[in-house]
This record gives C-alpha cells, sequence and structure tokens, in this order.
C-alpha cells in the first residue's frame, strides 16, 4: 500500500457496508456480517445458479423454476441469496445511493462467475430507460458490470443493450405479467450493439426474480448475432425450501 493509501485509510478506515464496524481490509463485510450473509455456495442450478440441496458433481442440474421456465441463456450464477442481508445489501444499492457497495459486489461476482468467462467474454448490463436514469442517476447493473469487468479484465460494453420502452416496474406482477411487461421493450442499441455480434455474452444485473428481463435481454443479444449468453446476478430469489 502507498504512503497516501495508508494516510486515507487513518482517516477514513475501512467499514462494514452494512453495519459501519471497522474492518482491516476493503473486503466490505465484517466477520458478523459475513456469516450472516446467504452467499450461493455449493450445488446450484446451472441455469440461474440458486443453491440447491446436496452435494456437488458432474451432472448439470436445473432448480424447479428452470425446468418449468424455459431459458433463452445458456448458464447462469448468482453471488448471494436474495433474503436477510442479502437483501438489504441488493436494495441498499439499488434504492440507498450505497454505491461503494459496488466494488466487494463485484468481487463477490466474480467468485461466482469464473466458470463462465471465456477470453471472448463481453460484459453487458441490463439497462435502464432514459426516463428512469434521470430519476435514479445512475443504472446499478453497469456499475456491476463495470466493477465485475475491471477485477475480471475482461470488455465491457454499458450501452450495447438500450430499453426502447419506459416499461412499468415489475414487483407485484405475476409471471405471465412479468414477460408480457418486457416483451420488445429491450434492443440492441443502434452502434455499440455491433459489439456482441460473435462474442460470449455475460449479462449482469443486481437481482434476479423470475427472470423475465434477462430472458428479454438474452432475445436482443441473441438477435444481434452473439455467439453465446450466459446471465449472472448479484442476488438470485429462491424460493424457501
Amino acid at each position: 500500500m502507498s504512503g497516501m493509501q495508508s494516510a486515507l485509510t487513518l482517516i477514513y478506515p475501512h467499514q462494514c457496508i452494512l453495519c459501519d464496524e471497522m474492518v482491516e481490509q476493503g473486503s466490505g463485510l465484517c466477520g458478523p456480517c459475513w456469516r450472516d450473509t446467504p452467499f450461493v455456495a455449493g450445488l446450484v442450478c446451472d441455469s440461474c445458479g440458486t443453491p440447491l440441496m446436496g452435494e456437488g458433481d458432474d451432472h448439470v442440474i436445473h432448480c424447479d423454476d428452470c425446468m418449468s421456465i424455459p431459458r433463452r441463456w445458456h448458464r447462469g450464477r448468482a453471488a448471494i441469496v436474495y433474503d436477510g442481508k442479502g437483501r438489504r445489501v441488493v436494495l441498499s444499492l439499488k434504492h440507498g445511493d450505497r454505491q461503494d457497495i459496488v466494488g466487494p459486489a463485484a468481487a463477490w461476482m466474480l467468485r461466482a462467475a469464473r466458470p463462465l468467462i471465456t477470453p471472448n467474454t463481453l460484459l453487458v448490463p441490463v439497462p435502464l430507460h432514459w426516463l428512469r436514469m434521470l430519476k435514479r442517476r445512475f443504472n446499478q447493473s453497469a456499475l456491476l458490470a463495470t466493477a465485475l469487468g475491471r477485477a475480471a479484465g475482461v470488455q465491457v460494453s454499458p450501452r450495447a443493450l438500450q430499453r426502447a420502452r419506459n416499461t412499468a416496474r415489475q414487483d407485484g406482477k405475476s409471471l405471465d405479467q412479468r414477460f408480457a411487461n418486457i416483451a420488445d421493450a429491450i434492443r440492441p442499441h443502434f452502434k455499440y450493439g455491433a459489439l456482441i455480434e460473435g462474442r460470449d455474452i455475460l449479462l449482469v444485473d443486481d437481482v434476479m426474480t423470475t427472470g423475465a428481463t434477462l430472458s428479454a435481454c438474452t432475445d436482443a443479444c441473441i438477435a444481434a448475432g452473439a455467439a453465446r449468453v450466459d446471465i449472472v446476478t448479484l442476488a438470485r430469489v429462491a424460493k424457501a425450501s
């Protein structure tokens, strides 16, 4: 660590992103919050990354959701379960303007997404409509994708996809309503969408619920000539076992 960095650490010591306790390094969480955060580990669904019961083996396994809902993408992973402190992390980033969460979150996502990253990978975040961007002032998925790309050493295209229609919020909608709400709303950007052709696309989002938005993004990437599409999310909504 440089002298300047050491001085800044003394003045502004690293704090846990959930409870503000001091931590030794910029890893994001103190020991107790780390233990209480539902990180995804062990056996997971190969399509969405949700944790599954049992032990890992060489077989590809899918959760009930991914067996009943056709997935347009190839493989998927998630870093944490959207529950408890995992839910708090996502909401703090998305609605609490806590952009200090991005760095640690990207590191967690990289651990989950390593099996999906190839030399041909292009990271593409789920886009926001420009009206919602004006209101929120940032796209959390783009921030995560940029930090993930920096950590993984792969190219990122924050504008490869665009949301052509300002869709209603997905909260409270049924599965069919979610898919209908997002239908034909996402398309390749007229200029930057050309970067998708022939690439292994890794779509990046903050949270996956039904997968409707990620499906629409996958369709747009396929239309733009993607060689393959995978997904990684900070969190996955998982059904109670």
